[in-house]
């Protein structure tokens, strides 16, 4: 996993991003040597002109103008070659930037979704735009800037007036820059806040479209997410008005320059102040108009400058919220020996607690049933227990070590986890219950033959090596459950947990279910299971019932089941006291 570098001492801390950016500019300088080549190249057909003009013209040497030629269409080759490699070395450097941030990037967006409970593509989409950025035309224009300096330094050495001209122009550019900046920037940033917002939604509706469909809520959808979309193409009309605007001026200038340069110079030299004749006229008007090229071309790009200013920041943050984890000291493999300590847990993003000092301890090779009515906290404990979410306070340690501090990817496979919700990828058969490591056929025939799936896996077409398609579409609700009950089991953990793992199976599944349990406890796999139906409570040592977040009751299950006959069991009703009439009568 990669780390951020770190600064010099005395040196502000630089993030990753820009460390990055930064180890590319061995590149970047062969880039703008490059563009100072091509930039003084680009004067070749000016000198082609004059050469005719002076010499082919007078001389009338067919020899002369076919040298000429041949030398211009070297240089153009030279021209296109060297635009090749400079092409090629951005393009490259905007590579080299995504490889070394992705898989830190890939990391990162993973955090988030486990920290935050919601996933997002923008940080990649943001990665993308950097790394097309960099071979963009706005780059380029920035390597061409150096060379306008010098166009500069010459026109001013022809006279001091025609440099004056330019620099004025080159003064009006910057301005119309900065003009652009200011108008656009808050613009185009907010429109790029209202696009992510209406991908996003966009995104959710699309996860949900069989419910949208089913139940006639497209047109409602649709007007919400129109709305979403309008704004951002609002927002972005109004921004590419005001750059479009600023970038006819600029090329209008730039255009105007050219010919006010060539009168000045015309002016000149009937005053005697410019030497050269006709030829130095071109060649002043030629560098003149070069001088404002690279600046033209940059405010034409400007939006695309501020999107990938703005990719950057939002990229930049998100990898400074979320740094890289932690190298841990490895440990050996658990035995199940679980304990809760006082355990307080909210969601991600969420300040009120749902668990709320839970505490209790397991053996190892005992089994837990958690039960308790909906909303009591079981989904979020399993998450803690699993090591997803952290807790507020408190610890949940498996042999002594903190769960949500281990190492998962050393302690991943000595784990077994059913969550509520079966999530399953696109691959193989055998690749889904092999966690998509090393497939050992030995371990998943024996899981598979343990939760009941062996006469479906031999009525697939290919059998282990039938692709299930996203989120396993080919199967049912009874069956993903079980080759995630499969997975769970898979190379024999040590601590396996189930959330609701009997909810969509049916009389044959739930057999198969009690056979796993007692296939676990049989090996001394600790294990948890939450659920809502009794079935499995003779697989159970112990239960725990949670209620509001909190224990309720804890302990060995004849002893918890008793108690809770015991609280539930109709209490006799008093016998009604007597009429007050009778009971005088019967003194009486």
């Amino acid at each position: 996993m990669s780390t951020r570098p770190p600064s010099l001492p005395g040196q502000p801390q630089r993030s990753l991003l820009s460390l990055t950016i930064r180890a590319q500019m061995p590149i970047y300088r062969k880039a703008i040597g490059f563009s100072l080549v091509t930039s003084l190249l680009v004067l070749a057909p000016t000198l082609f002109m004059l050469e005719v003009y002076d010499r082919v013209v007078n001389s009338r040497s067919e020899a002369t103008l076919i040298s000429l030629l041949i030398c211009l269409i070297g240089i153009y080759i030279v021209m296109e070659v060297i635009e090749m490699l400079r092409s090629r070395l951005l393009v490259q450097a905007g590579w080299r930037i995504d490889i070394a941030l992705r898989e830190r990037l890939h990391d990162a967006t993973f955090l988030a979704s486990l920290r935050h409970g919601a996933s997002t593509l923008q940080s990649f989409n943001d990665l993308r735009t950097l790394r097309e950025f960099m071979s963009s035309p706005a780059v380029t224009a920035v390597m061409d800037a150096p060379s306008s300096v010098i166009f500069l330094i010459l026109v001013t050495i022809i006279s001091p007036w025609l440099g004056l001209v330019a620099l004025l122009g080159a003064v009006v550019q910057v301005l119309i820059g900065v003009s652009t900046e200011r108008k656009t920037m808050p613009v185009l940033t907010e429109a790029n806040q209202a696009a992510i917002h209406a991908q996003n939604y966009a995104s959710g509706v699309l996860r949900n479209a069989q419910v949208i469909a089913a139940m006639g809520m497209r047109t409602s959808i649709y007007e919400r997410w129109i709305a979403r979309q309008r704004k951002f193409l609002t927002l972005q009309a109004i921004a590419s008005d005001t750059a479009g605007s600023n970038s006819a001026v600029s090329k209008f200038i730039q255009t105007m320059q050219g010919s006010l340069i060539l009168g000045l110079s015309c002016w000149l030299t009937l005053k005697g102040m410019l030497m050269g004749g006709g030829g130095m006229m071109i060649v002043a008007s030629t560098l003149g108009g070069r001088v404002l090229s690279p600046l033209v071309q940059l405010i034409g790009q400007w939006r695309l400058v501020i999107n990938a200013r703005d990719a950057y920041h939002r990229l930049d943050n998100f990898l400074n919220i979320l740094p890289p984890e932690q190298e841990h000291m490895a440990l050996p493999a658990p035995q199940g020996r679980l304990s809760v300590e006082g355990v307080v847990a909210a969601a991600p993003g969420s300040n009120l607690p749902i668990i709320k000092g839970v505490s209790f301890a397991l053996q190892p090779g005992e089994t837990l049933m958690v039960i308790g009515p909906s909303a009591a906290g079981k989904t979020t404990l399993a998450r803690l227990l699993m090591g997803i979410w952290p807790a507020a306070s408190g610890k949940v340690r498996l042999d002594g070590a903190d769960l949500h501090a281990w190492d998962k990817a050393e302690l991943g496979p000595h784990l077994g986890y059913l969550p509520q919700t079966v999530e399953l990828f696109d691959g193989t058969l055998a690749e889904n219950i092999a966690r998509f490591g090393d497939i050992d056929k030995e371990q998943v025939s024996k899981a598979t033959e343990l939760v009941g799936l062996t006469s479906m896996v031999q009525a697939l077409p290919n059998g282990f090596e039938t692709r299930i398609g996203e989120e396993g579409a080919i199967l049912s609700g009874g069956q993903r459950q079980r080759v995630g009950l499969a997975r769970a089991i898979y190379g024999d953990p040590n601590f396996v947990l189930l959330d609701e793992p009997n909810s969509s199976l049916d009389e044959a599944g739930e057999e198969a279910l009690m056979n796993t349990l007692m296939s676990l406890k049989a090996r001394k796999c600790t294990t948890i299971v939450i659920t809502h139906r009794t079935s499995v409570l003779p697989a159970a040592d112990k239960i725990l019932l949670l209620r509001d977040g909190q224990v309720a009751a804890f302990g060995p299950r004849d002893e918890v089941l008793a108690a809770l006959r015991q609280a539930n069991a109709p209490r006799p009703v008093p016998a009604a006291p007597a009429p007050a009439a009778q009971a005088i009568g019967g003194a009486a």
